[in-house]
């Protein structure tokens, strides 16, 4: 497992500290059952694997949190889950997705799709594959805040 997340991680505290000069530090990473994933967030940037392998990449915040993320990137006030805090949302998921396919091009092809946004009070993530377990990698953020990095990936080939 830990090869496989790894990327995840290190990319994910990368991206974070390069693109919002914010550090975000890891918790303890967990296996969570489809059926008993977590719903507490308020929105989520999901994108798709293909390839070599089937599976998804999410990431998941409360609405504060990701409104002072966004603020930190514009400039600009966010008091709810507006456009742009969706989009800024969707463009993190998509710069670690594509880090981490990066990683793991001498060894796997990976595809990824464009990133789909989910939002609202305990939304629930339906996985693409039944054969993946999702692992729920926590990070702290903001002191008191946390996010979540959650991957399902099946090697298919």
């Amino acid at each position: 497992m830990e090869q496989y997340i790894q990327p995840f991680m290190k990319t994910s505290e990368s991206v974070f500290q390069q693109l919002c000069n914010l550090e975000i530090r890891p918790g303890r990473v967990f296996f969570v059952d489809v059926n008993e994933f977590e719903r507490n967030w308020d929105i989520s940037g999901i994108i798709g694997l293909s390839g070599d392998v089937s599976g998804a990449v999410v990431i998941s915040f409360k609405e504060n949190t990701a409104c002072q993320v966004t603020r930190i990137l514009t400039g600009k006030e966010h008091d709810d889950l507006d456009k742009l805090v969706c989009d800024t949302t969707g463009e993190i998921i998509n710069i670690i997705a594509g880090n981490v396919k990066k990683y793991y091009e001498n060894e796997l092809r990976i595809k990824i799709s464009l990133p789909s946004i989910v939002k609202g009070k305990a939304h629930c993530i339906v996985w693409p594959s039944d054969k993946a377990r999702i692992i729920c990698i926590p990070f702290s953020i903001f002191e008191d805040q946390e996010i979540c990095i959650s991957v399902a990936m099946a090697i298919t080939k």
